[in-house]
């Protein structure tokens, strides 16, 4: 079922979209202080300072993707932890427009690469909005972002993912906007001041992924 995601949009689009998704969440990590690093987060349990670390991590994955392979294996001060994501990132979409393998394995089992670039793409993107939400940035992930990630979403965050990486999901009133759909198929919802202590996100994701 997710190789099926490959002919969505070939690898130029997965890129493109992967690229897209980067601009919009640096715009988030702009806005990161040190006096934020201790924010919650949408994602129950997870402060700001971990979710980026968790970002990070997550960079260095998707950057070893491009090379055909993923190997599965103390507080950072804001400016430094943003700077070293920016600088990832920027690599990261470097890294994916050059040629690639057309497949990549990933814990032994291979899929498309540009399976692996679209699913970049969506991790980067919520994260983006993670951010955003803590650090208390009315910075709405883009409609026509939203979009073309929502069948990339519904492909590869299934039932088996439910309680391990992602929380249940939230339903939305299906006149809502591409945004809030794509948030809450990913257990994330759409109320409330971003990050201001009187919000109510509805508890949010109880893991982050």
């Amino acid at each position: 079922m997710r190789r099926r995601l490959a002919p969505l949009l070939g690898h130029d689009g997965a890129v493109e979209l992967l690229d897209r998704s980067l601009a919009y969440t640096r715009v988030a990590l702009a806005a990161v202080t040190d006096d934020r690093l201790g924010a919650r987060t949408p994602c129950e349990g997870w402060d700001l300072a971990r979710l980026l670390a968790h970002m990070e991590d997550s960079l260095d994955a998707f950057g070893e993707g491009a090379t055909g392979r993923v190997r599965l294996t103390t507080t950072t001060p804001a400016d430094v932890r943003v700077r070293t994501l920016q600088q990832k990132a920027c690599a990261l979409l470097g890294a994916w427009s050059l040629e690639v393998p057309a497949s990549v394995t990933v814990g032994g089992r291979a899929l498309d690469t540009s399976v692996l670039a679209l699913a970049a793409a969506l991790e980067i993107t919520v994260h983006g909005w993670d951010v955003a939400w803590a650090v208390g940035l009315d910075h709405p992930v883009p409609d026509a972002l939203a979009l073309q990630l929502e069948p990339v979403a519904q492909t590869l965050v299934t039932l088996a993912d439910r309680g391990t990486r992602f929380a249940v999901a939230v339903p939305v009133d299906g006149r809502s906007g591409a945004s809030a759909l794509l948030l809450g198929h990913l257990g994330r919802r759409m109320t409330g001041p971003p990050g201001q202590e009187n919000a109510k996100p509805d508890a949010g994701p109880q893991i982050a992924s």
